[in-house]
Formats: structure tokens, C-alpha cells, sequence
């Protein structure tokens, strides 16, 4: 698949490696991976779907060969967000479902609420918290917090001369313990390990960490929510949503999904058991069927 990866330049000047497969008059969906990945997170999922749907499925702004811009600003929320609605400009696309996992699951909840209605009409997020869930779980919830560590040593510069030297991979042995480090299938791995010695794009995917507005306090702050602290204010998510939850993930443990039908009328839950944090290719028939229930 990644062969057949369109060069893609947005409005804003960003350039995406894409790729775009399936009818061309066929409903759309939008898949977006997440950290530390690519476009190929989806890759069972794409192969399932593209004869029913047009799949499109981009590396993401500071991935692989997508554009690089240098500065921790060039990857807030809003720019990320905004890339998608550029990409399905840029395609013709007027509207779509949206699918993402773990940092494009972060970034289809943005999309989602911001084009509810409009350009998305449905979406199907993959082990990434709400917003409105996951800031609370940082404060109050001791095994989110633990769980979210990581976060604080991939915002540290200080490590930038060890990731320019020996790529991503030295970060992530820094960053997490041996038991719960977990690499893709066999034919995957060498591709990851080229994908994340490259220096430019090591820094780059740290630095959707570093522009993120989350707090991660350290264990020993206090369990509870900080004088002065006010959430930011949400809308109710009222297109159809698909939530699939892999319940062994040792990074986002099931209490994300606490509360979620109170902010998202029109949700269904998939849970899958015995999965860790990387449900689409762990878990591919899983997906796909609970894909093909929603998608219909």
C-alpha cells in the first residue's frame, strides 16, 4: 500500500503522502493514524473496505515523507485538525466519515465536533480519549496519570540530542519499560525502524506532544483539580460515533469510557478484550466487523 501513496499539497502549504483508494463516487472515509505510526495502522481495514468506500488515508503532518515544519508551534491541535479539512479540500471531497486511532483518534474528535453536520457525518475513533474526558483523568485517575508519564519524557528537549543521534526508537526505550513496549508484526517492523531513525521526522512526531495543551502532572502532585482549573467547553458530538476500545491497553485503560454517552447521544461501544493499545492491526477481524455493523 504504501506504494501507492499520492503527493497531496494543501492550501496552507503542507504537503501529505496519501493514499487514495476505492470508487471514486463511493462514500468516503478518512482514516488517520496515530504515534508512532503511518498511514498503514489502517491497512486491514483499508483492504477490507476500499472495494465498498473510498479510504483515505494520509501520513500525517511531520510523518514519514509529509512535510516537516521545524517548531514545536507548527503542531498544535487546531493546525492538525486543520490539515484534514485541506486534504479533503485539496481531493474534492465534500463529505466523510472519520476514523482515527490514538493520535488521530485525539484528532478526529476535533474534527468530528468541529464538522458535525457539515463536511463529517459520521466517526469512528479507535482508543484515543475524549477531550472531554481526558484532562479529568489526568488530575483524579492515579493509573491515567501513571499510564501518561511517557508524555512528560517526550516533551523534554534535554533527550533531543539522543533522538537526533539515534532516532525515535532510543526514545522509546527511555520512555517505557520492556514489558510494555509493543512493535508491529513481523513484515512491519523493519519499515517502523527506518521510519523512526530519520531525525527530522522523530522530532517532529515529539512535537505533537510538545504543542498539546494537555497537562500531565508528575505522581507525586495532588489528586485533584487545580485551583483555577476550567475545561474547556464542548459541544454534544450528535452524528453517529463508533467507539471500539482494546481493554488491555496499558496507556488508556477502559475508565475513558466513562461518561461518554452523555456526550455523544448517538454512541455505540465496541469493546475488544484481550488487546493491547494498537486494536487495528492487533485485533483486524475485530475492526472490521465492528466497522461493517456501523458502516453498513
Amino acid at each position: 500500500m504504501s506504494s501507492d501513496l499520492t503527493r497531496v499539497k494543501l492550501a496552507n502549504g503542507i504537503e501529505l503522502d496519501v493514499v487514495d483508494v476505492g470508487p471514486r463516487d463511493a462514500p468516503v472515509l478518512m482514516f488517520l493514524h496515530g504515534f508512532p505510526e503511518s498511514h498503514r495502522t489502517w491497512r486491514h481495514q483499508i483492504a477490507h473496505l476500499s472495494g465498498r468506500f473510498r479510504c483515505i488515508a494520509p501520513d500525517q503532518r511531520g510523518y514519514r515523507g509529509s512535510s516537516k515544519p521545524e517548531g514545536a508551534e507548527n503542531y498544535t491541535p487546531d493546525k492538525l485538525i486543520g490539515d484534514i479539512f485541506l486534504l479533503a479540500d485539496a481531493l474534492g471531497v465534500g463529505q466523510f466519515t472519520v476514523l482515527g486511532h490514538d493520535w488521530g483518534g485525539a484528532i478526529a474528535w476535533g474534527v468530528a465536533l468541529l464538522g458535525q453536520g457539515t463536511r463529517v457525518t459520521r466517526a469512528v475513533v479507535a482508543n484515543a480519549p475524549h477531550p472531554g474526558n481526558f484532562q479529568k483523568l489526568l488530575y483524579l485517575d492515579p493509573h491515567q496519570r501513571g499510564s501518561s508519564q511517557y508524555m512528560r519524557t517526550f516533551r523534554d528537549t534535554a533527550n533531543d540530542a539522543m533522538v537526533r543521534e539515534h532516532g525515535l526508537a532510543a526514545m522509546l526505550l527511555k520512555a517505557f519499560s520492556a514489558n510494555q513496549q509493543q512493535l508491529a508484526e513481523n513484515p512491519e517492523r523493519e519499515a517502523l525502524l527506518a521510519d523512526w531513525a530519520n531525525p527530522d521526522s522523530a522530532i517532529a512526531m515529539l512535537n505533537w506532544y510538545r504543542a498539546s495543551p494537555i497537562d500531565v502532572p508528575p505522581m507525586d502532585a495532588p489528586f485533584a483539580i487545580p485551583e483555577g482549573y476550567t475545561p474547556t467547553p464542548l459541544p454534544p458530538l450528535g452524528i453517529p460515533t463508533l467507539v471500539i476500545w482494546a481493554m488491555d491497553d496499558v496507556a488508556l485503560p477502559p475508565s475513558n469510557l466513562d461518561g461518554l454517552d452523555a456526550m455523544i447521544p448517538n454512541l455505540t461501544v465496541v469493546q475488544v478484550p484481550d488487546c493491547g493499545h494498537f486494536v487495528p492491526w492487533e485485533a483486524p477481524d475485530k475492526v472490521n466487523a465492528a466497522l461493517d455493523a456501523f458502516l453498513g
